[in-house]
């Protein structure tokens, strides 16, 4: 432990996450906070508007932001438009904060030392006629796993207090010197390993569209933040669907790419040395355009001369423009719309439907996806609750780190007070993969073995699509379900078998809003034969009074380290929805 915070015995985490929890509020300039609205005020969303902070100017930047993160950096690269990056950066600090205090989303606040930044960022453009790199001056939101000089990265952990980076990860290096300012660090759940965001340091993050729910996990805190416009670009890490189950549920944009196409190299984690299905690293944000802004722009700054893992691939300009796939013309989509382990609920049945209808308006063809092994990829890989792949060490991990400080680890994430009735504290990985044990390294082998021939399958399966397209080519991407429902109650979320596909697979996926949960077309349909206990227990689960109005979201999978592609196709079909979809019907 740190000398450099206050002292507090390692045995009683209590008092040092309390502590550390009243540091975080001290953060907060006093003349920044609000009046926070009762806790039965459930859709905060419009609350930066309404408390009075922000000025109609910072308003209007967070605003451009929120619509085409893009367009606001053509701005600050611009010293003839007016905006600089601490104008900037003070809208969205500000933002931000608001956004923490109705959703709990943030773990670092450091106000001064951002603003320091923006200010050195607005000298460079003055002293030198032209910005410092692609993302000049643009504030950068990242989930707490990214290490920055002289922060804690305390990511869920009680016993990561007082522990001080002591140099930056490498995205962080590289964001710096695209000229990037980051400015706040979001909060993650305890192991990282949960699909809701939860801790014994920071609390609870809550979802902004109703904050009964759950923003997802484990990149919730990003997912907050960015719904309540607080950020106008986050990085998020995903091992299991963690980019892109909070995107779904909080009407968000983001891309996983495949295994280290962008650099790790120095960010915290947890379950280090597993190497099977690697975490990875992806932007989160309101505006598709800054999927291809910031991909391209960390991958054109060279990141294998940084990080020893980091494919050696150029940006490939071609493959955005879907050279691969006929130009973006008359192309294939393939609908995945049950994976035979749990069937989505309905406005995920609506949102595919409306997809499918715009991109046929569009000229593409659109055909039914079969499932291959979904639920033996999903024993290999395992969840992230459990073992096999991703706990093959039976939680160790987990009990050591939490054993260093003396916290629990926690088991549930339903809240202590006012839980929601309906209860899957009992699911199907359980009885998939059985009880926790330490598998020895012989028992993983044979798991890596056979993920790799269940790769093979699927590719083959895959390829023999081109029997069924009028292209010719095999299905260009697939378009399913991110997490089988919407945003859902605190403690229910424990559906990530439409995510781990991508992982386990290794495909490079994207996330895309499509529409909201509609009380008067989301109806409840009548039972289907169901697939196992957990179908049926989320069917039953299902009841659009406790959804309406929240986002729902769509994946887009292509083919591994096929990113460009990836952001190219999720343009089109976002382009289509824009077009053909009006009040969540296609026209």
């Amino acid at each position: 432990m740190s000398d450099t915070g206050p002292t507090v015995e390692p045995s009683d985490w209590r008092t040092l996450c309390k502590v550390r929890k009243a540091i975080q509020d001290a953060s907060i300039p006093k003349e920044w906070k609000i009046n926070v609205p009762l806790d039965t005020s459930l859709d905060v969303r419009f609350v930066t508007e309404h408390c009075g902070l922000l000025s109609p100017r910072e308003l209007e930047i967070i605003d451009l932001g929120t619509k085409d993160v893009s367009a606001l950096v053509r701005l600050l690269a611009d010293k003839h438009t007016g905006y600089t990056s601490l104008e900037v950066t003070t809208a969205y600090l500000k933002s931000a904060i608001v956004a923490h205090q109705v959703t709990n989303c943030l773990t670092e606040i450091f106000v001064e030392r951002a603003l320091d930044r923006a200010k050195e960022v607005d000298r460079y453009l003055v002293e030198h006629g032209e910005p410092m790199g692609p993302l000049h001056g643009l504030p950068v939101s990242l989930k707490d796993q990214f290490t920055m000089k002289g922060l804690e990265t305390i990511m869920g952990y009680a016993c990561n207090i007082w522990e001080f980076a002591e140099d930056d990860c490498v995205l962080v290096e590289i964001l710096y010197e695209l000229g990037a300012v980051p400015f706040v660090r979001t909060n993650v759940p305890q192991t990282l390993m949960w699909g809701e965001t939860h801790n014994n340091v920071f609390g609870r993050t809550t979802n902004p569209y109703n904050r009964r729910l759950t923003p997802g996990g484990s990149s919730g805190g990003e997912g907050a933040l960015l719904a309540m416009r607080g950020s106008p670009l986050g990085v998020g890490t995903d091992i299991d669907g963690s980019l892109r189950i909070p995107s779904a549920f909080c009407g968000l944009y983001t891309l996983r790419p495949s295994y280290e196409r962008l650099p790790y190299h120095g960010a915290a984690n947890t379950l280090m040395g597993q190497e099977s299905i690697s975490s990875v690293l992806g932007p989160m944000a309101t505006s598709i355009s800054a999927l291809k802004l910031f991909t391209k722009a960390i991958i054109d700054a060279r990141p294998w001369d940084r990080d020893p893992l980091a494919i050696r691939k150029i940006w490939n300009e071609e493959e955005y423009r879907l050279a691969d796939h006929g130009g973006g013309r008359e192309m294939c989509f393939a609908i995945l719309w049950d994976n035979k382990v749990v069937k989505p609920h309905p406005p995920l049945i609506r949102a595919m439907n409306m997809v499918k209808e715009a991109l046929e308006k569009e000229g593409h063809q659109v055909i039914d996806w079969e499932p291959l092994n979904h639920v033996d990829i999903y024993r290999n890989a395992a969840s992230p609750q459990h073992q096999t792949i991703l706990v093959a060490d039976g939680g160790e991990d987990y009990r050591k780190s939490c054993e260093a400080s003396g916290e629990p680890l926690i088991t549930s994430m339903s809240p202590e007070t006012d839980p929601h009735p309906f209860d899957l504290e009992l699911s199907l990985v359980k009885s998939l993969v059985g009880p926790p044990r330490n598998r020895t390294a012989w028992e993983l082998w044979q798991l890596h073995t056979e993920k790799r021939a269940m790769r093979k399958a699927y590719l083959d399966h895959w390829n023999a699509t081109r029997n069924r397209t009028s292209t010719g080519r095999p299905v260009d991407a697939i378009i399913s379900p991110a997490v089988a429902y919407t945003a859902c109650p605190h403690g229910l979320n424990y559906d990530s078998f439409y995510t781990t596909l991508g992982n386990a697979m290794d495909y490079a996926c994207a996330v895309f809003p499509v529409t909201f949960v509609d009380p008067q077309l989301d109806l409840p349909v009548a039972p289907h034969e169901f697939h196992n206990h957990e179908d049926e227990a989320f069917y039953k689960l299902y009841h659009p009074d406790v959804f309406p109005g929240v986002p729902v979201g769509l994946q887009l999978l292509g083919r591994t380290l096929e990113e460009e592609a990836v952001i190219g196709m999720a343009e089109l079909v976002d382009a289509a929805i824009k077009k053909h979809v009006v009040d969540g019907v296609c026209t």
